[in-house]
């Protein structure tokens, strides 16, 4: 068999293989309804987050968007689902911060966190909010800092082991010589039950959940974990500003497919995230939730990410912390 004849059969072998995604890329998303996997359950922020979305990309794509939701394990089982799923760009995931802790967290996942999903996009970040209640002896962040340091018995509830505000408390404390307990609630509703009442001390906690308190005079923000100020809370100085610069530690939201989606969806979808990101009302709904819009590639989120899960990991490991 001749060189040439032996390269052209190689080739078309290659076009082959290569037609049904390209066929399938050049038709999608006229084949069925996209599923968005919102890895929480009902009436959250991932929750909202995919719904606020789902508006304006169906108008977009011209195409039905079903909103199903995965709840359970820190949302490592609505992940595992669209980890799983057929590459076709019909199941993406809406997953939370916690998708950078738990490569870390949770033993056994049932996929790899980098290999088996790409991100679409970044959707947005929100700071966490240290707060305390109104009639707390803590009247700044100098003044818990000072407690903790005395070991007077500082304690903090997070809405669980291993959630975001947990880790970051941690990293804080250990990077800080800072001496605090951890108290874990079952989410941000019990959490700001006791916080309100007095029965925790300090709560951290998203914008969204505890905004509301601070508003009705019944809760004190002391410090945000952003870089930057939160918009909502101006007046609020940032762990950075207040004796810990470099320290950052956003809630965030995004979008992944499950790996090896075609590349071509995977840029049209982010080029109609990107688009109704950027729509006003959109912008508007996720600033009520405390999200300050991020979008961006897909290379951008994948970084984010990733940086992420390193940083998560090696204070997982380094305190030994487990899951509730």
């Amino acid at each position: 068999m001749s060189i040439l004849r032996r390269s052209l059969m190689l080739t078309t072998a290659c076009l082959a293989l290569a037609t049904p995604w390209s066929v399938m890329a050049q038709a999608w998303p006229t084949k069925q309804p996209i599923k968005f996997v919102a890895v929480f359950p009902p009436g959250g922020s991932v929750d909202q987050v995919a719904r606020i979305l789902q508006g304006p990309l169906q108008q977009q794509l011209g195409q039905s968007i079903v909103v199903e939701n995965k709840g359970g394990a820190s949302g490592s089982i609505g992940t595992a689902q669209v980890a799983a799923a057929a590459p076709d760009g019909y199941t993406f995931a809406v997953v939370f911060d916690t998708h950078g802790v738990n490569p870390s967290l949770i033993p056994g996942l049932p996929f790899d966190t980098r290999k088996d999903l790409t991100p679409i996009s970044l959707v947005g970040t929100s700071p966490m909010v240290l707060a305390t209640h109104v009639g707390s002896e803590y009247k700044t962040f100098a003044d818990v800092v000072a407690a903790a340091k005395a070991k007077k018995n500082v304690s903090y509830g997070s809405i669980g082991s291993g959630s975001l505000g947990h880790v970051a408390m941690v990293l804080l404390g250990r990077g800080g010589g800072l001496d605090w307990q951890h108290i874990p609630y079952k989410g941000g509703g019990p959490l700001m039950n006791d916080a309100v009442a007095g029965h925790v001390p300090l709560s951290i906690g998203s914008v969204f959940v505890t905004k509301p308190h601070i508003d009705s005079k019944r809760m004190r923000p002391l410090v945000v974990t952003t870089s930057k100020r939160a918009a909502d809370l101006p007046d609020v100085p940032t762990v950075a500003e207040s004796g810990y610069p470099g320290f950052e530690a956003p809630a965030w939201w995004a979008i992944l497919a499950p790996a090896k989606t075609p590349p071509e969806i995977i840029k049209r979808m982010n080029e109609e995230v990107s688009k109704a990101l950027k729509n006003p009302e959109v912008a508007k709904k996720l600033d009520l939730q405390g999200i300050d819009v991020v979008g961006g590639t897909p290379e951008a989120a994948r970084v984010f990410i990733d940086k992420q899960i390193d940083t998560w990991a090696k204070v997982v490991k380094d305190n030994n912390i487990k899951p509730d």
